[in-house]
């Protein structure tokens, strides 16, 4: 087991799952580019990386020909499951990742006519991202890649998969930048709404996949503002450091403390022992009030969760 951990006086914020994007639309569909600012491939220009799959969109018959066979299929899904239904079948739906998918897109240049994941100049900070983060090159039934966010820097870690055991992990970093280096950061809803690009300081960006998308964005565009354990009132610090007791959290993590919308202050604890190489990092919270009274989550109003 090697755990990646923050350094001294920095804070773990989210911990997920990601890769490189792949096109969803039907001239694209399964493929990704890596472009310069000319739209030019660059993917064999790439310092390190090994060769990969080299695609073409698909001509508007092609797209059109895609496009009805997946209709077809859906259709006969469709009917399948209302038969099951009608049977009395146990069904349950499952829904893009948080309901915001759409099926119009942002920029048909860029996730339609083509679907860049990388957009760099010579020199800028999106070619340095590995190459272990690309569906087309890197082995992603026994190995996964998880960004990591904490308030100075982002990092990328790339960790096998063991199925039968999700609590291994054996970090290795790949590749990190600080949080400085980040200009921007843009969910893409097109189709299944897992999508985000990052854009860098230097005009460089990377558009990332992450089933959990919103636990890595909310900590990035705009930062979240972090209130310090040693600013709280006692009443809130004992509410804070009874909660880590009971959490049994380890002295090297530290509370994630923020201010909700409505006032109330909201306490995040990443537990080591809740880290999964399938999902990453999973907190554990509580909401209280100014005075530090625990909400209870029945009272919790929308903007508390």
């Amino acid at each position: 087991m090697n755990i990646w951990q923050p350094g001294p006086g920095e804070t773990l914020l989210a911990r997920a799952p990601v890769t490189f994007a792949t096109g969803a639309a039907a001239p694209v569909r399964g493929m990704r580019w890596f472009r310069d600012l000319e739209r030019k491939d660059i993917q064999h220009e790439l310092p390190g990386w090994p060769e990969g799959p080299s695609y073409a969109p698909r001509s508007t018959s092609g797209a059109v020909a895609d496009k009805t066979l997946r209709g077809a299929a859906t259709a006969a899904g469709v009917a399948v499951m209302a038969f099951l239904s009608a049977a009395g079948g146990n069904l349950s739906g499952g829904g893009t990742s948080g309901g915001e998918g759409s099926d119009t897109p942002d920029d048909p240049a860029d996730e339609v006519e083509d679907f860049p994941v990388m957009w760099a100049g010579s020199g800028t900070i999106a070619r340095t991202l590995p190459w272990q983060l690309d569906p087309g090159r890197a082995d992603q039934k026994h190995h996964f890649t998880h960004l990591i966010v904490t308030d100075r820097r982002i990092v990328i870690v790339h960790l096998p998969f063991v199925k039968k055991d999700m609590e291994f992990i054996d970090d290795n970093v790949i590749w990190e930048c600080p949080r400085s280096d980040i200009s921007n950061v843009e969910l893409k809803n097109f189709k299944d709404g897992e999508d985000f690009r990052v854009t860098f300081v230097d005009g460089s960006w990377c558009r990332l996949r992450c089933k959990a998308r919103r636990k890595l964005t909310r900590c990035l565009a705009p930062p979240r503002e972090l209130i310090a354990l040693e600013s709280l009132t006692p009443q809130q610090r004992a509410t804070v450091l009874d909660f880590a007791a009971e959490k049994e959290m380890p002295a090297s993590v530290s509370p994630i403390i923020t201010r909700n919308p409505t006032g109330r202050i909201r306490v995040e604890i990443l537990l080591p022992s809740r880290y999964t190489s399938l999902f990453g990092a999973s907190e554990v919270n509580i909401t209280m009030e100014p005075d530090g009274t625990r909400v209870d989550i029945d009272d919790y109003l929308p903007e508390d969760f």
